[in-house]
């Protein structure tokens, strides 16, 4: 079954950091697109940022300047660096797979994880 397996969520005071890792099983992610994406509870998931497999980057603008997005493909995984965070940042972050960036609709996106939470409070 191919799936990611996200990890490195946890509690953070605000303008702390972590660094969330998205391993691939069951496939090799070197030729897809992968995005990162969060749901706050009682929100939509919302894509954050996204890389292609060419090391093209995006990010949503609430995230830009903050968080870094980059792959290791011998690893098979990717990896959101997340620094200078705010309390408006807490929420389950996924990642996901599509063959392009495109749009970040998490409909067009596959083999979801489980999340990992991260939450950011004093």
């Amino acid at each position: 079954q191919s799936q990611f397996v996200e990890s490195g969520g946890g509690l953070v005071q605000p303008g702390g950091s972590l660094r969330l890792s998205c391993a691939a099983s069951g496939f090799f992610l070197d030729y897809f697109a992968i995005g990162w994406f969060r749901q706050a509870p009682g929100k939509e998931r919302e894509g954050v940022s996204c890389i292609s497999s060419g090391g093209t980057t995006n990010y949503v603008d609430s995230v830009k300047g903050r968080f870094t997005i980059s792959r290791d493909n011998v690893k098979n995984t990717v990896f959101l660096q997340m620094n200078s965070l705010k309390p408006e940042d807490t929420a389950v972050y996924y990642c996901a797979a599509r063959p392009e960036c495109g749009i970040m609709n998490p409909l067009a996106f596959g083999s979801w994880g489980q999340g990992t939470q991260v939450t950011v409070s004093s």
